[in-house]
């Protein structure tokens, strides 16, 4: 039987299923023999928010899409063009993000009465069999029983072999879009190097998958998407985790200074700690406290010692730090606090994103306590982040707080990595001994207004530290009124000097001035370009610039801002860097906010901009 084959520009494919069906396995797969492929590519895992919800219930779905193509990528889709759904409520809770007219390879199986029930659909309501589905076309396929009756002689339990069923769904996959599996093959064998049996059963049924579409008339077509044009240079797939670990490394070795990272398991923040845990060959030390106080304490000590104190964390957890972060102010040490977003208030939504943190970053400590602020905006852009934070921090000895979100947290695409020497040099100076019998003073400054870093047990620099409030110069505990008026202009003044060090606020994209600017921060950023790059092609006015400096803000932003006629500021939260813009420019921009969990759509900004260009 032949096949028509369909060349594309990009897909979007979306799975989902219980969060043990393997969903997040399967798509982590495909997006991998994509990327060695060498297609631009973004992802989107998306986690069920309970950790034992009930199997079959819409509270345990798992999701995990991939946008991949030939083109240039920067998010994961608005709308997939295939859904992979193993049950009913994964159909339930993902068919609204499928474009009308797109592919459902639906696992029947996941149909029956008692999966309807669950995912609170009537029998009668069976959508397989009431004609809501006729926008779509449904492949319906009963994986679990192919796959039992594929590893009927494994030897393996019923409940071994239905684990197994998401490689069936990988393999069809893979013979969809011509994809070689020769990468999962290989991965298979590694994991499951000591289960020869199960590893065996996992290859025979990716096999038997792939299998299915070329021996089946289920499918008419099959797809090619080619290689993308991108730099020539050595490339890996990165999530926004990893890729933050790997920054806090590289400025590490460029300062030539070890990391200590006292830190508590959070979500989605977790991943910062395990992936920085395997690399003690680099001279960093992992600290996993009993609370997040102890954690970011660690932390202060250790950079009170000389290394480069980190701490990882998320909105709940920065609430816990938020003393230690003004002791880190008062001490005027280096310390960076990672705080990768999630929904809130309290414990929120922990395995869904938002930007709601970033009035807390700028203000939510007691007393006058100004922090520098930045925020990555990519997966890749994270290990540049951290690099300058980490940078920041020890250049100015100040506390810098680097905001991520769960987003590009565990989302992914390629990522160009850079050689030792495409970084630069941070350069630091240790406070020297004294040993001329004069008086060392912790608070005398440099042109930065950074103070002296002096590394305990250097002879001649015994000084006091602690919260209480310092003698300018001298470091002494002080309680006079003006002295202390002085300190607190003094380290915010500190902070502001910061953006004479980090260069002009650039336009992304169009022109430097028009109708309508586009200002973002954060993991808006690939939302953001692809609206702008529709609505440029299609003629309209309008820039966009993105925001990594958010506390202080470049020299040049107000007099950037005042170019366009209107500014649009979208945010994952209820308007909250439209405040600051507002207060500090004068300037009547206009906010898009979105507050449900999940990243905007392109159509969402396009639609606004259109909207307010009418």
């Amino acid at each position: 039987m032949s096949n028509e084959n369909i060349t594309k520009e990009s897909v979007v494919i979306r799975f989902a299923g219980d969060s043990g069906d393997g969903m997040q396995l399967t798509g982590t797969q495909f997006t991998n023999t994509a990327a060695l492929f060498g297609n631009d590519l973004s992802t989107f895992p998306d986690f069920p928010a309970e950790i034992r919800a009930p199997l079959g219930t819409t509270a345990g779905v798992s999701g995990f899409q991939i946008h991949f193509g030939s083109n240039k990528i920067n998010t994961p889709g608005d709308e997939c063009d295939v859904l992979v759904v193993m049950n009913a409520a994964a159909l339930k809770v993902n068919i609204k993000q499928l474009k009308k007219g797109g592919t459902i390879i639906v696992n029947t199986d996941g149909f029956d009465n008692k999966n309807l029930r669950l995912a609170n659909i009537a029998d009668e309501d069976n959508p397989l069999e009431n004609g809501s589905l006729d926008w779509y076309d449904v492949k319906k396929i009963d994986v679990t029983k192919i796959t039992r009756a594929t590893l009927s002689e494994s030897g393996l339990s019923t409940k071994e072999i239905d684990r197994s069923k998401n490689m069936f769904v990988l393999g069809l996959i893979y013979w969809m879009y011509n994809r070689d599996m020769g990468l999962t093959e290989e991965f298979i064998k590694s994991k499951f190097k000591k289960k020869e049996t199960i590893a065996d059963a996992n290859i025979k049924l990716l096999r038997a998958g792939y299998n299915y579409g070329e021996t089946t008339e289920t499918f008419n077509s099959r797809y090619s998407v080619e290689k993308a044009q991108m730099a020539p240079g050595v490339y890996r797939g990165i999530m926004g985790n990893q890729a933050l670990a790997y920054g806090l490394i590289a400025a590490s070795h460029q300062a030539e200074l070890p990391i200590f990272l006292g830190t508590y398991p959070i979500t989605p923040a977790s991943d910062i700690l395990h992936e920085l845990s395997k690399y003690k060959n680099f001279g960093v030390r992992t600290f996993q406290a009993e609370d997040e106080i102890a954690g970011i304490c660690a932390a202060i000590g250790a950079a009170y010692g000389g290394s480069i104190g980190i701490t990882t964390s998320s909105g709940p957890g920065i609430a816990l730090k938020t003393e230690a972060i003004g002791l880190a102010t008062m001490l005027e040490l280096p310390l960076v606090i990672v705080n990768v977003q999630r929904g809130g208030p309290s414990t929120g939504l922990p395995t869904k994103t938002e930007q709601a943190d970033l009035l807390q970053a700028l203000y939510g400590r007691n007393g006058e306590c100004p922090v520098v602020v930045i925020a990555a905006s990519t997966p890749s852009d994270c290990f540049y982040q951290a690099f300058e934070a980490v940078r920041i921090s020890l250049q100015h000895m100040i506390p810098v707080i680097l905001l991520s979100d769960g987003y590009i947290a565990n989302g992914a695409e390629p990522w160009k990595f850079p050689q030792t020497s495409d970084l630069p040099k941070i350069n630091i100076e240790f406070a020297k001994s004294i040993t001329d019998g004069s008086k060392y003073m912790p608070y005398s400054r440099d042109e930065k207004l950074t103070r002296p870093w002096a590394v305990p047990g250097t002879a001649g620099l015994e000084h006091r530290i602690g919260g209480l409030e310092k003698q300018n110069i001298t470091g002494n505990i002080s309680y006079d009124p003006e002295n202390h008026e002085f300190m607190t202009n003094l380290r915010a003044e500190k902070v502001a000097k910061v953006a004479d060090y980090i260069g002009n606020q650039t336009i992304d994209q169009g022109a430097e001035s028009g109708e309508l600017l586009i200002l973002g921060w954060g993991s808006t950023y690939g939302a953001i370009k692809t609206a702008v790059n529709q609505l440029l092609e299609e003629g309209y006015s309008v820039s966009h610039s993105h925001l990594k400096y958010i506390n202080p803000m470049p020299h040049n932003l107000g007099d950037l801002l005042k170019n366009y006629k209107k500014v649009l500021i979208p945010e994952m939260n209820s308007g909250q860097l439209i405040k600051i813009i507002r207060d500090k420019y004068l300037i009547d921009a206009q906010g898009l906010n979105k507050v449900q969990g999940m990243p905007f759509n392109t159509i969402e900004i396009i639609s606004k901009v259109k909207e307010l260009l009418k």
